[in-house]
C-alpha cells in the first residue's frame, strides 16, 4: 500500500506513519472511545476528595486523550477547570467559547515552537472542542476538582447552547 511504513516487530511505527502510530498508541495505552470523540484512558484519580456544589469529587483526575485525523472532540463542558497538556503528534487546535458566549479563543497546543503552547487551561463551565492538525495528537487532560460524568455536558444535548453557538460563532458549528 502506498504511503504505509512497515515497522520492525516489537517497535512502534515511526512518525512517518502517523495513522499506524495512532493505532499503536491506542493499543499500547489501552485507550477507549470517548463520548465527545477521540480515545481516552484515565491514568490517575486522586484518593483525596473535595466537596463541590454537586457533592464529593476526587481532588484531581488525569487522562490520556488521542484524536486521529478526521476525529473531533465536540463542544462539551465540565464543572471544573481542565488543563490540557501536549504530549506528541501534530499540533492540536483547541477551541474555547465562554460560558456566556461573549468570548471565543482558538489555541494551538503543540511542541515548543512559535505560535503554540504546551499547556492550556479551560476555565470551569466554558465550552471546549478540539481537533488534530495532522494524523494524530496525543494530549493529557487534568481536571480539578476531578472529573465526574455527572458534571459533563455535550453541547449537542443542550439545544439553547447549540442555538447560541450557531448565532454567535457560526464558523464553529461543525464542532456541535
Amino acid at each position: 500500500m502506498a504511503g504505509k511504513t512497515k515497522s520492525k516487530p516489537g517497535r512502534l511505527p515511526t512518525e512517518a506513519d502517523g495513522t499506524g502510530k495512532a493505532r499503536a498508541l491506542i493499543k499500547s495505552l489501552g485507550l477507549q472511545l470517548h463520548p465527545e470523540g477521540g480515545h481516552f484512558r484515565e491514568v490517575h484519580r486522586s484518593v483525596e476528595t473535595v466537596q463541590t456544589g454537586k457533592g464529593r469529587r476526587s481532588a484531581l483526575t488525569t487522562i490520556y486523550f488521542l484524536l486521529r485525523r478526521g476525529e473531533k472532540s465536540v463542544f462539551h463542558r465540565v464543572l471544573s477547570d481542565e488543563v490540557w497538556h501536549f504530549y506528541e503528534g501534530a499540533p492540536l487546535k483547541l477551541l474555547r467559547v465562554g460560558a456566556d458566549f461573549k468570548s471565543q479563543e482558538t489555541v494551538v497546543l503543540g511542541p515548543t515552537a512559535k505560535g503554540s503552547v504546551q499547556v492550556k487551561v479551560i476555565p470551569r463551565r466554558d465550552w471546549q472542542a478540539a481537533e488534530t492538525t495532522g494524523d494524530y495528537t496525543l494530549v493529557g487532560c487534568s481536571v480539578g476538582p476531578g472529573f465526574d460524568f455527572a458534571d459533563f455536558r455535550m453541547m449537542r444535548e443542550d439545544a439553547r447552547a447549540a442555538a447560541r453557538l450557531r448565532k454567535t460563532f457560526p464558523s464553529l458549528i461543525d464542532f456541535i
